[in-house]
């Protein structure tokens, strides 16, 4: 399926979701990443520092990811959150502390209004939102290419886990050469390797 199709599926399909639907899913994905540490080369994952994490968007119905930030706190991560400029499309990112105060931008994405900022290359690990992603792990986001840029900014050993309400699809039919892929999906039932 072509992206543009694809996101129309998906976000179609998030709509129908319930509250209790979106918690208790990102509940077993926040679950289920714990497990990452059991995969052949997943218990790297757990030993990095620095973690990329998105906030979500509760009107896109995304992934309630304030699970996975209270498993980062509890593994005493650094955690690493980010503003986007709609006019570069590019992101910074910030240190998430006590004391950062978020507010929501034009988008509804909560966004670090200032902080202490970390370069794209101090980042060990991303969890990478997206509305789909297929078999050799491509994923289609909201179109912006907002992460493809900021994760060819990363390091090449970079790990990028993709997170996903669904399962995956067998294809991406119109890749382009700045698409990034991931080394992992995590969905509520299953954990991709790619």
């Amino acid at each position: 399926m072509l992206k543009k199709e694809l996101r129309v599926k998906y976000k179609e399909l998030r709509t129908h979701f319930s509250q209790k639907e979106i918690e208790t899913k990102s509940l077993a994905i926040a679950n289920r990443l714990l497990s990452l540490s059991n995969l052949p080369d997943g218990s790297q994952v757990w030993g990095k520092t620095y973690f990329h994490l998105f906030l979500t968007i509760e009107e896109q119905k995304e992934i309630d990811t304030e699970f996975i930030l209270h498993i980062l706190q509890g593994k005493d991560k650094e955690i690493v959150v980010s503003k986007s400029d709609f006019a570069t499309l590019e992101m910074t990112h910030y240190l998430l502390t006590d004391n950062t105060k978020l507010k929501k931008n034009e988008y509804n994405i909560p966004e670090p209004i200032d902080g202490l900022e970390v370069p794209a290359t101090k980042i060990d690990v991303v969890f990478v939102p997206l509305l789909a992603f297929d078999v050799k792990g491509n994923r289609v986001g909201y179109g912006k290419g907002f992460y493809d840029k900021f994760l060819s900014q990363c390091k090449s050993e970079t790990i990028k886990i993709g997170l996903s309400f669904f399962e995956v699809e067998e294809n991406i039919d119109d890749l382009s050469e700045n698409d990034i892929q991931l080394n992992y999906c995590v969905t509520p039932s299953e954990i991709y390797t790619f």
